[in-house]
């Protein structure tokens, strides 16, 4: 008998579900909440189908996606969280015409059956939260800056009652941001595992708590990735070549198929990086003369960074400005 799948199309506001067995597919649509969880599971007991044996398959997107993809990874059943480009290039192979909610279900069905991806291992509860803590932070900057620009506006046009309305507003985000940063820091600190990964992160020049929280966040476990080069994949910093026989010599360009938070989270890191980090600063002046554009060259440098921040926490060592010579002299046999 074949793996029962449960492919779950994720709406914000309910889950168009298709269930795929014996070659037949059953839909179903319930609320996205803790009670539509329970009256899916329910649905699927009816059904008289094996949860013990069942896949459930959802595209990640995000806050809506999660909770139920917790709600079946806490009763033991396999769960898959797949990056969306990959079930639309499935579709396309499929060459499908029409788009709805139920079809995607579908489609994610059979992708699932096809492609049988691997299990989702969800984040721990203290790695969620600081997720939650950064991206609060971030909106909250965003908020600021968005606010010194309306102010900059205010004064160029001597609006004098509305810039003192805006500067309390900057006043008061101020107080949120160093409080939330405050938060932050205490919670990394109540936790070894965090507060051991940051602190590598923050020994490569360039990189603070702020991002250190980012990248935690965001990843969790760096050391869950077979390689620098796989890390790199995930955020989205590796280089995308186009070229294809004698018509086709595309542009080298960043691959940005990935988690592009943290594409933004690394962007300034890497200009400070240019500036204090040694094995960086090297590595992009040899890249400036040999007349690379400056967008490339930071994309360059984020990538460099993501392999610096998976080999400081894989090998568990601080930042070491000299690694590269060592790995020189052991070649040369000095």
């Amino acid at each position: 008998m074949n793996t029962p799948v449960v492919g779950i199309d994720v709406s914000k506001r309910k889950l168009d579900v298709a269930l795929f067995v014996d070659g037949k597919i059953k839909a179903k649509v319930v609320p996205n909440s803790p009670d539509g969880f329970t009256d899916l599971e329910g649905w699927l007991i009816k059904q008289k189908i094996d949860l013990s044996r069942t896949h459930v398959c959802l595209e990640s997107t995000g806050i809506y996606s999660e909770p139920v993809a917790l709600f079946w990874f806490d009763r033991n059943i396999k769960v898959s969280l797949v990056n969306p480009n990959c079930i639309k290039s499935f579709g396309n192979s499929e060459n499908l015409r029409n788009k709805n909610d139920q079809i995607d279900a579908g489609l994610i069905a059979r992708y699932c059956a096809a492609m049988a991806p691997p299990s989702w291992q969800a984040p721990p509860r203290e790695q969620r939260q600081l997720r939650a803590w950064s991206n609060r932070l971030i909106a909250l900057q965003d908020m600021r800056q968005q606010e010194m620009n309306r102010l900059e506006v205010h004064e160029v046009a001597e609006q004098h009652e509305v810039i003192s309305h805006v500067r309390d507003h900057i006043k008061w985000l101020d107080a949120q941001i160093a409080q939330i940063e405050s938060d932050i820091d205490d919670h990394i600190d109540r936790h070894p595992g965090l507060k051991r990964d940051a602190e590598l992160i923050e020994s490569i020049p360039g990189l603070g708590r702020t991002t250190a929280a980012k990248i935690l966040g965001h990843i969790g476990d760096v050391r869950r990735f077979e390689s620098a080069k796989a890390f790199a994949a995930f955020i989205g910093v590796t280089p995308r070549q186009r070229q294809s026989g004698s018509s086709v010599h595309g542009r080298t360009m960043m691959c940005r198929m990935g988690n592009s938070q943290l594409r933004a989270a690394l962007f300034l890191p890497s200009l400070v990086a240019k500036r204090c980090n040694p094995i960086l600063r090297t590595f992009a002046h040899r890249l400036e003369a040999n007349g690379l554009a400056k967008m490339a060259v930071a994309g360059a440098l984020m990538r460099k960074l993501a392999h610096q921040v998976y080999g400081v926490v894989r090998s568990g060592k601080p930042f070491d400005p000299n690694f590269l010579e060592k790995g020189l002299a052991i070649q040369d046999g000095i």
